[in-house]
């Protein structure tokens, strides 16, 4: 089962193929299954008592994230540490943050408002998320070039042939800078807390016990990442499809009521997490095709975005798909117990981002002379770098 890193249109076509032809494969190579179809990703997100998150045994002992990571519980535990960060998340606290995000949209383009080309991530789609974030945990905004440093050499395969680094650098080793930055800051709130959310976690419990530093810094680590870079991607493709769809931009400055379909259908189209991962507890048939117990499954999230038994014609851009009640889920922000804890706050700022983009420019597109830059793993759809030529309203 080949990864294509050539970028999303690569991608696309090549989990479309494998949707069509082997929808239920084994890649010999790496020893994962891979689902392809909508609802076989549906059953396999939904039903973790057969396809669990936790990969218990078939983890290594010294996972980069191996205490206190949500995405690797299962219930009852993960309702249990969920509930530890939810209130922060739900839809009245991320509202109550809606002036601030605001502030930060509008003095990010002020930053950059005496120039018609520039990059959208570095000026907007990446700060944007992060500073928010960060003013939610309580660490300083000014950090947010060290966060992105750390952020592409987790994510980014080819840091693990970083010279600078040394040669095999090990997920561990990639998270570890990370992982000490936030190791300080609980040490810093054990002595003296504050009012933001690492002082939260510092006092919290999970069943009459206090959580450890490392639950406490694994929480973190996880929170910054997943809180950045799903709303980072979403905004440099809610831009790309603003130049790939013509008379869009003008829609939605005559309409602000449709920008929140727009954007859905910009994260079926452009899901910023391609896969999600599970390990079988039992034997499991799927499609006909038996997967073995205690096998690793791969839910290919941009196969099932752009399945035709889910999606009418996926392969066009239709926000109408997603206005009404009955509405076909996309998977972007993952699908049961394990949907995404700052789904709301992404879609806030996604929306505030386009608003900000739409009041201060009468128009908006790709740089043609300077290329976009994909992020090189395949498991993380959008553009690293997104040259962009504007023109002032």
């Amino acid at each position: 089962m080949p990864m294509p890193t050539e970028g999303e249109p690569v991608l696309v076509s090549w989990a479309n193929r494998m949707r069509d032809r082997n929808p239920v494969a084994y890649d010999e190579r790496t020893g994962m299954w891979g689902l392809f179809r909508h609802a076989d990703v549906q059953r396999m997100l939904t039903d973790y008592g057969t396809f669990a998150a936790d990969f218990g045994e078939y983890a290594s002992g010294d996972s980069a994230f191996s205490v206190g990571n949500l995405t690797t519980m299962d219930p009852p535990m993960h309702r249990r540490y969920r509930g530890l960060v939810g209130q922060a998340f739900s839809r009245e606290a991320v509202a109550a943050l809606e002036p601030r995000m605001h502030e930060v949209a509008r003095e990010l383009l002020d930053a950059v408002d005496d120039q018609e080309r520039f990059d959208l991530v570095s000026a907007l789609a990446y700060p944007m998320p992060v500073i928010v974030i960060s003013e939610m945990l309580g660490v300083p905004t000014s950090d947010r070039d060290l966060f992105r440093t750390l952020t592409e050499r987790i994510f980014d395969p080819r840091a693990m042939d970083d010279p600078s680094a040394g040669p095999g650098l090990s997920p561990q080793e990639r998270v570890a800078p990370l992982g000490e930055y936030f190791r300080e800051h609980v040490r810093d709130r054990r002595k003296t807390p504050r009012d933001d959310m690492i002082s939260g976690l510092v006092r919290a419990e999970v069943e009459g016990q206090r959580l450890q530093d490392e639950e406490i810094v694994t929480f973190l680590i996880i929170l910054l990442l997943a809180g950045h870079v799903t709303t980072t991607l979403l905004l440099g493709s809610t831009v790309r499809v603003l130049h790939e769809q013509p008379g869009l931009a003008d829609q939605l400055r005559a309409d602000r009521t449709a920008i929140p379909p727009v954007l859905e259908e910009v994260l079926r189209y452009h899901p910023p997490f391609t896969i999600a991962a599970r390990l079988t507890t039992t034997d499991v048939e799927v499609n006909g095709v038996t997967i073995p117990a205690h096998k690793p499954v791969t839910a290919w999230l941009i196969g099932a975005n752009f399945d035709p038994e889910a999606f009418e014609s996926p392969e066009r851009f239709d926000p109408q798909r997603f206005v009404g009640t009955n509405v076909t889920r996309h998977f972007s922000f993952g699908h049961g117990v394990h949907f995404c804890l700052g789904a709301p706050l992404a879609r806030m700022e996604g929306q505030i981002a386009l608003q900000h983009v739409l009041d201060r420019y009468a128009d908006i597109r790709l740089d043609e002379e300077r290329p976009l830059e994909w992020f090189p793993n395949p498991g993380i759809n959008g553009a690293r770098v997104l040259p962009v030529v504007v023109k002032r309203a």
